[in-house]
């Protein structure tokens, strides 16, 4: 099963804007994460959108950030992406008369819906000024 790496890649890229006074190119922004310049843009513009990032035409242009690291939150970047599925797992339903596969997926739905609310509560919690704290200090979020 494919994992959706995405929000890894862009909270990575993110980190590197923070660090750079030039603005990123997608180009660079790409060769950086190994994928292609139009996919670069194509994620970068929902931050764009929520007004986190800017980018720049023209010669010595690119993407710079437009808010600071303290102003950013795991769940922003989430959001930007249009909030992807948290869990690779669905329910089945080809029988939906069937009381065991109702109770199933009723204790997995209700389950699984606390875990994305808890989890997006953390993320809240969390800025990417923390995260940048954590490079700094040369360790691993536990």
């Amino acid at each position: 099963m494919r994992q959706d790496t995405r929000l890894s890649r862009l909270l990575h890229v993110l980190l590197h804007m923070a660090e750079t006074d030039a603005p990123l190119t997608s180009e660079r922004i790409a060769a950086m994460l190994d994928s292609n310049p139009v996919v670069v843009r194509r994620i970068m513009a929902g931050l764009r959108e929520g007004g986190f990032v800017a980018a720049e035409r023209g010669h010595g242009g690119g993407w710079r950030l437009a808010r600071p690291l303290e102003a950013m939150t795991l769940l922003d970047v989430y959001r930007s992406l249009d909030e992807p599925e948290l869990f690779a797992f669905g329910l089945s339903n080809p029988a939906p008369d069937c009381l065991v596969e109702r109770a199933v997926n009723g204790v997995l739905g209700a389950e699984v819906a606390a875990a994305r609310e808890s989890l997006l509560a953390r993320f809240a919690d969390i800025r990417l000024s923390d995260v940048r704290q954590d490079v700094a200090l040369g360790r691993d979020r536990p």
